[in-house]
């Protein structure tokens, strides 16, 4: 919704809408990487995952509507403006499988020792791009300059999230702490130690900042980016890391 408002379309039905999309997607990558199968994760959000709440079978069924969902309402919601339907489906499909999309990096996460760009690229990266270029394509603009943008944002925002399961708590993160550790996920700490990735997250964002492309809404664009680095990674946690 930034990169459309960014783009000279800050009241945007299509924007909305793709950025609908990709939460369902979002979210369904949550339920399935919270099943038995891989983290078997108690928590998220604060509350029970799918699979304790209910059951893993319902858990399975509830991340593939999703996905089915996400699709669903692009094809609703796009049937005003055809022409623009085409390359935001094929944004939300790169994202959502393989070789690029999440479905990789879950794969990745499968493997003993995955290379940590590529597995962070595929299975947070993905989204970013998608929501990025997503923007682009509902404002009518050129998505290929705004990729960038997504690719360094995804990988930002895993950095932060692998800082808080070393540093933050329960509360605070919504899911158990300590996983990445646990789990022997690749993780920007356990390459770089807490410090390192915590330079690496400010490194990003400073590198996304620099990419954002030539467009109307360029300055708002970027004070809310900085707004969401400290929201993602506030001096308290930045301290405690410290």
């Amino acid at each position: 919704m930034a990169v459309a408002a960014a783009c000279g379309e800050p009241q945007s039905a299509l924007a909305d809408a793709a950025a609908a999309s990709v939460e369902l997607l979002h979210c369904a990558s949550l339920v399935h990487d919270d099943l038995p199968c891989f983290d078997d994760a108690a928590l998220r959000r604060s509350r029970p995952s799918v699979h304790r709440a209910f059951d893993e079978r319902i858990a399975v069924l509830v991340g593939d509507a999703l996905i089915v969902l996400a699709f669903q309402h692009l094809a609703r919601s796009f049937a005003v403006n055809a022409e623009r339907l085409a390359p935001m489906v094929g944004a939300l499909g790169r994202a959502a499988g393989a070789p690029s999309g999440i479905v990789a990096g879950q794969g990745w996460e499968c493997e003993a020792s995955p290379p940590l760009s590529e597995y962070q690229r595929a299975k947070t990266g993905a989204l970013f791009v998608a929501a990025a270029a997503g923007g682009a394509i509902a404002a009518g603009a050129d998505a290929a300059p705004w990729r960038l943008l997504g690719e360094r944002l995804g990988e930002a925002y895993q950095v932060a999230d692998d800082v808080r399961d070393v540093v933050g708590r329960a509360e605070e993160i919504g899911k158990d702490p300590g996983q990445d550790a646990a789990r022997g996920r690749p993780s920007a700490v356990a390459e770089l130690g807490v410090a390192g990735a915590v330079q690496r997250f400010d490194h990003l964002v400073a590198a996304a900042l620099d990419c954002i492309p030539a467009c109307p809404g360029g300055a708002p664009l970027r004070s809310l980016m900085l707004l969401e680095a400290r929201r993602l990674l506030p001096d308290t946690l930045v301290r405690r890391a410290a």
